[in-house]
């Protein structure tokens, strides 16, 4: 029987996906369960439907990913830290100070999306990666400047 797999499930098929599968496991385990519906022309039509608002969703939101790119890689944050001898910095910033400035400047990012390789001790600027979107990733500005 052929199936239309509504979620993925493993070792047998992901979601979206047409498979031919034996007629009991279908009956009595995927369409059962919700995890597949038959595979018929209205369903496949359905299918066809939900593949091509997927796609069209994807493009809006590529779209709109790149446009905030776009504008944080403009922005500019600073932080105003204390030093000590030989203008080093006391402590480090961190992930969540960054996203407290975004949000102040009006951008709605996930804090968990801030990656910060190396450490931000060191007075002058330095570049933080922020995904935004499935391969989209701005390079934001963060300075240190001194008190």
């Amino acid at each position: 029987m052929k199936v239309i797999f509504l979620k993925d499930v493993k070792g047998q098929g992901k979601k979206n996906e047409i498979k031919e599968v034996s007629d009991g496991y279908a009956t009595n385990f995927l369409i059962k369960n919700g995890y597949a519906v038959k595979y018929t022309k209205s369903s496949g039509d359905r299918l066809d439907k939900t593949l091509e608002n997927d796609r069209i969703n994807e493009e809006k939101n590529l779209k709109v990913a790149n446009d905030i790119k776009n504008k944080l890689e403009k922005e500019k944050i600073s932080f105003e830290v204390k030093t000590g001898k030989d203008s080093r910095v006391f402590g480090s910033i961190s992930s969540k100070q960054i996203y407290e400035k975004l949000v102040d400047l009006g951008y709605d990012i996930d804090k968990k999306k801030i990656m910060i390789k190396d450490n931000i001790s060191n007075l002058g600027i330095t570049y933080v990666d922020i995904e935004l979107y499935k391969k989209v990733v701005a390079k934001v500005s963060v300075e240190l400047v001194k008190k």
